[in-house]
């Protein structure tokens, strides 16, 4: 599938020029694709096809990296550490520099993305997009069902309300381990929200994101297809 991005977002994504500068190149008449000069802002470059140059000088296109990882124990969901410890940057096997979408703790597993894409990012982690994320946890002692309905009312945490959307059990027989789904991204927050009524998690995978599915093995990741990101990118934009 065709990929194409506005001409300003192509320039500025290149990483020469700010979006607004490139709207003045742009205007001034320096920019041309394909040997002729675009003056319109609203100008989509193909990304497979298209050569695009400043005052004669051909500009690469900036190269999007987005990444599901199976988030093991043991990582900092960081870029690097000052302690030194390991972090989910060791994990990957790519020369562009990318950035973990969010934060998963030290002992939380499961899935997290990674991209170089600040906007794709923003989009996931805005609470007003209200991207639903979904985990299995273990408790440390079976939830009752009283408080599972509360968990899904009105919760105060931080002085704000909060709340999960679903809580379900795993296993009938099994109490301790469930599900939920929230659309909170706050530091902390299934772990927080257990503990306000008296319980302390265990275990904590995340299962999916935005829709996404957890599909790989732990410690290992894979490249988003082109209709995942396009669906996320659609479904979530406002």
């Amino acid at each position: 599938m065709t990929q194409k991005i506005r001409i300003n977002k192509f320039l500025s994504d290149s990483g020469i020029t700010s979006r607004r500068k490139s709207e003045e190149f742009i205007l001034d008449g320096r920019v041309a694709v394909n040997d002729n000069i675009i003056t319109s802002l609203s100008y989509k470059v193909d990304l497979e096809k298209d050569v695009v140059t400043l005052d004669g000088e051909r500009i690469k296109p900036k190269r999007n990296i987005y990444l599901l990882l199976n988030k093991p124990k043991g990582y900092i969901t960081t870029v690097s550490d000052e302690r030194a410890r390991r972090t989910v940057i060791d994990l990957i096997r790519i020369k562009e520099k990318i950035y973990p979408v969010g934060r998963l703790d030290y002992d939380t597993t499961g899935l997290l993305f990674l991209t170089n894409d600040g906007e794709f990012t923003q989009l996931l982690t805005h609470p007003s997009n209200k991207v639903p994320r979904e985990y299995e946890v273990k408790l440390d002692k079976p939830l009752d069902f009283n408080d599972s309905k509360k968990l899904t009312d009105k919760v105060i945490l931080d002085g704000t309300p909060a709340k999960f959307l679903r809580v379900s059990f795993i296993k009938y027989n099994d109490r301790k381990l469930v599900s939920v789904l929230c659309e909170e991204g706050r530091n902390r927050f299934v772990k927080r929200m257990f503990s306000k009524f008296g319980y302390r998690v265990e275990e904590l995978l995340r299962i999916s994101y935005a829709g996404i599915k957890l599909d790989v093995p732990p410690g290992k990741y894979r490249h988003l297809t082109f209709k995942e990101i396009q669906t996320i990118k659609e479904k979530y934009s406002n």
